[in-house]
């Protein structure tokens, strides 16, 4: 393995630097931008430019400790506002960095990183595909991504305390994907995630007015009321829009489970001697599982933040002001970290004779979720997957033809399909 270069503040020598702009190839290669160019110039460090910035992609334990490193990578500033107005939302805690972020992250670890709170909810979602199996029987075939969007939503809004009238739930769901699946494009999927954005907030901002001025009522300590009570760094009430921008920061990455789901019921087309152990309901294999989910397919391509100072970091100097990338997918695919990584192989979580390391699997970001920018809903993630892929596992189910590729140019990827299947029951 490459022995990387440790950080040094201060003077830098000059860098190289990148004269072509890169925002063409990363439009048109997707995840495979950033490990294409790091494998073409045979480094783990890459300068180039997007958008006329200064951007270095990086890649490996050591650089992803580097980038949560608020001395080197800050997010304030940073998120780009496309991003901002359709996935995160304006004022979001992605946005914040130092005390600001701790008291705002404080908020969010205490909602989905307590047992106590994601048991009612992993119980609440399977509770929810249950019931929704019978219709699925029904009819002729169902979309699996369609259909698990709806289940999760129904599951985390009851879970959170959000009212949410049963013929209302297949919107709310459309609302609630388009904000992730329209983030990283130009095109209609991007304006349909801010016209969803806009609903959504809308709703929720009126939800939070409601509860504060005693025109609704939610349960106690419910997400809902935790939100709507929460006071920040300065002591204040957080905006009422605010606050439900922060509300679908609980609600829109429980959804995005969805993305998952499907990749399983990919994943068990493409490999289906698994069906059987997975269909068996063993914890461990279970959450075997849903690590290697996500890390095999591709979901975030990257995570970033710009550098507050001057910086040089494995041999190249990084500017003030440069934006600095972590390479998410390429690192889940690192063969020094993971062996054969382009094969499929839910035991390789099983036969570890460590724990994974905070700065190795990083499907959604690295790092301690308790303190830095890691997301703190991971946890809810694995629990909610593992328990809906053992669900899944066990559907008597036929797969008609249909167009299975994922396209690594699509951000976020998904299979072309959605994964259509006929169910006919469950079979244990």
């Amino acid at each position: 393995m490459r022995v990387e270069a440790g950080p040094r503040l201060g003077t830098v020598p000059a860098m190289r630097r990148p004269r072509l702009d890169n925002s063409v190839r990363l439009f048109t290669q997707g995840y495979a931008w950033l490990p294409d160019k790091r494998r073409a110039l045979g480094r783990r460090t890459v300068p180039t430019r997007l958008g006329g910035l200064p951007v270095f992609g990086i890649e490996g334990p050591e650089a992803a400790r580097f980038l949560y490193d608020e001395d080197h990578v800050r997010r304030a500033h940073a998120i780009p506002e496309p991003v901002q107005g359709t996935l995160f939302g304006k004022g979001a805690v992605h946005t914040l960095d130092g005390h600001e972020h701790r008291v705002r992250k404080a908020m969010f670890v205490a909602l989905l990183m307590d047992d106590d709170r994601i048991a009612p909810l992993v119980e609440g979602v399977t509770a929810a595909w249950d019931a929704a199996v019978p219709g699925w029987v029904r009819r002729e075939q169902v979309v699996l991504f369609e259909e698990a969007r709806v289940v999760l939503t129904r599951a985390v809004c009851d879970w959170a305390g959000v009212p949410l009238p049963e013929d209302e739930a297949p919107a709310v769901a459309r609302d609630l994907t388009a904000l992730v699946d329209g983030f990283a494009t130009g095109g209609p999927r991007h304006w349909r995630a801010r016209r969803a954005r806009g609903r959504r907030e809308a709703w929720l901002a009126r939800l939070v007015d409601d509860v504060r001025s005693g025109a609704a009522t939610t349960p106690q300590g419910s997400v809902v009321d935790v939100v709507a009570r929460h006071r920040d760094a300065d002591g204040e009430h957080l905006d009422p829009h605010v606050a439900a921008v922060e509300l679908l920061n609980v609600i829109r990455p429980t959804v995005a489970i969805s993305w998952f789901v499907a990749f399983s019921g990919h994943a068990l087309v493409r490999w289906p001697r698994y069906r059987k152990q997975l269909a068996g309901g063993d914890p461990a294999f279970a959450e075997a599982w849903a690590h290697e989910v996500r890390r095999f397919y591709p979901f975030a391509p990257f995570i970033g933040g710009r550098a507050p100072q001057a910086v040089e970091w494995d041999g190249e100097r990084i500017p003030a002001g440069a934006m600095v990338l972590l390479d998410l997918y390429g690192q889940d695919h690192d063969a020094d970290l993971w062996g054969d990584p382009y094969t499929f192989r839910p035991e390789r979580f099983l036969d570890r004779e460590r724990e994974i390391g905070a700065f190795e699997l990083v499907p959604q970001g690295a790092g301690d979720p308790r303190t830095n920018h890691r997301c703190p809903g991971e946890q809810v993630t694995v629990a909610v997957l593992s328990a809906l892929a053992v669900r899944l596992a066990r559907l008597d189910v036929e797969v008609p033809e249909q167009d299975l590729r994922i396209s690594l140019r699509r951000i976020p990827a998904l299979p072309a399909s959605g994964m259509v299947l006929r169910v006919h029951g469950t079979s244990g």
